[in-house]
């Protein structure tokens, strides 16, 4: 008897929006070039102004798959790059797919399944982050700590039901025409945002930890923090222009890098103190700092020493950089002091 099945599941859509991202973006399609989903599916790239090699190698790749198509993207930033390739595409099954990731094989079918059993309007997983090197597993370690991103599902895990926001996501084409897509002025967290406004109109995005997703993390420190105080930049104006809806969890690491600072500044004014002969005092404001920098230390002892001493190392340096960099950047979007750079943090 001849086999239905095909026939029957919604036709799904990949798209990735694609800048600089030469060492990854194979990996990421031939990812869903292997799915095991029998529905039919594209692959849509919306392709950034590059520099490194990708055009030409995203070119190779639609060369020899005629289910994969590349359009330009000549602004640049994901949103828009996301909305390009949303239009551009035909299935009422729509996955958001990032150039660091790789989706394991069942990835579309179980979060097909999911849709149609839960009536969610988006659906996602867990951001599996692994690394190659001792540096990247440190990173990875603290991305799935609670001391690092502050223990969401989407990076620690959990039960299976509605969520604030998923990593990426797979989304009903209707609801995401009917939000009125991405919002192309924010260049990072657009997917909270996005998620925001699907909860708003009534609709349910959820969280199943049958999805799980590898994440490539930055390969070296400083491409590293540019990342957090990018993202820190935009996670402080998304709180800024929606109060309401962020919850404390958000000011941890603004709050930290305050505190940290302000004790070492009263510190180093006990330690004049001394050096005048007055009682020194405020050296107590030392506290703080040393009572972070343990955290640090404690937290690389249960996290960090699980990949080889190397990587516990680095541990002691990424978490730091990812507070660090993040709080200074959440400070600075919330306070509307980086009108000039955020137009430029979309990656």
């Amino acid at each position: 008897m001849p086999d239905d099945t095909v026939n029957t599941l919604p036709g799904v859509s990949y798209v990735m929006p694609v800048l600089n991202e030469a060492t990854h973006v194979r990996a990421a399609v031939d990812s869903l070039l292997a799915q095991d989903y029998t529905g039919p599916f594209e692959v849509t790239i919306a392709l950034g102004p590059s520099i490194d090699g990708t055009t030409e190698l995203v070119a190779e790749l639609a060369a020899v798959d005629s289910r994969i198509r590349v359009v330009d993207n000549e602004i640049g930033s994901t949103p828009a790059g996301l909305n390009l390739a949303i239009r551009q595409s035909q299935y009422p099954v729509v996955i958001r797919v990032d150039a660091h990731s790789v989706l394991p094989p069942d990835y579309a079918r179980v979060a097909v399944e999911t849709i149609l059993e839960t009536g969610a309007d988006n659906v996602g997983g867990l951001m599996d982050a692994q690394g190659t090197t001792a540096f990247e597993r440190a990173v990875a370690r603290a991305y799935g700590s609670r001391i690092g991103l502050g223990g969401t599902k989407l990076h620690v895990g959990g039960a299976a039901g509605p969520a604030e926001t998923v990593y990426l996501g797979v989304f009903r084409r209707d609801r995401l025409l009917e939000v009125g897509l991405f919002d192309e002025e924010i260049k990072r967290g657009q997917d909270w945002e996005l998620n925001r406004r699907i909860r708003q109109a009534g609709g349910t995005v959820w969280f199943t930890p049958r999805l799980h997703v590898v994440y490539r993390p930055r390969p070296n420190l400083y491409r590293l923090a540019r990342q957090f105080f990018s993202t820190g930049i935009w996670r402080g104006e998304l709180a800024r222009r929606f109060p309401a809806s962020n919850g404390l969890r958000y000011f941890a690491p603004p709050v930290m890098v305050l505190g940290v600072a302000l004790g070492v500044l009263l510190g180093l004014g006990g330690v004049l103190q001394a050096a005048l002969g007055a009682t020194p005092w405020l050296l107590w404001a030392f506290a703080v700092p040393a009572a972070y920098l343990l955290i640090v230390i404690a937290s690389a002892v249960v996290w960090g020493r699980r990949d080889g001493f190397s990587s516990f190392l680095w541990f002691l340096v990424v978490l730091p950089c990812i507070h660090f960099s993040w709080g200074i950047g959440f400070i600075l979007g919330y306070l509307s002091l980086t009108r000039n750079i955020t137009a430029h943090t979309g990656r």
